[in-house]
């Protein structure tokens, strides 16, 4: 899976339409090896994104869950702590 796709679900707040916009699009370059499509292929590389995001949107809201939302700054704390542990072993 692409590295920059981020789990949307159960957050506080929910997932912007931006967010899943972002992450459709990262989805979308990573099926189609296009970081940025030709005119050629613009229409249904967009399409394609349009349609991805409106996917998410869709399982976002059918999804259901017991656990408590997760708060993004801890979340994103405890990111950067596993990434700054992960690159400081490796040198």
């Amino acid at each position: 899976m692409c590295r920059n796709i981020r789990t949307l679900h159960n957050f506080t707040p929910p997932a912007t339409d931006e967010e899943i916009r972002a992450s459709s699009l990262q989805f979308v370059r990573k099926l189609s090896g296009f970081s940025r499509p030709s005119r050629a292929n613009e229409a249904a590389f967009t399409r394609a994104v349009d349609e991805v995001a409106q996917a998410a949107r869709i399982l976002l809201a059918g999804l259901v869950t017991n656990a408590a939302p997760r708060d993004r700054a801890v979340e994103a704390s405890k990111a950067r702590a596993r990434g700054a542990a992960r690159f400081r072993d490796t040198a």
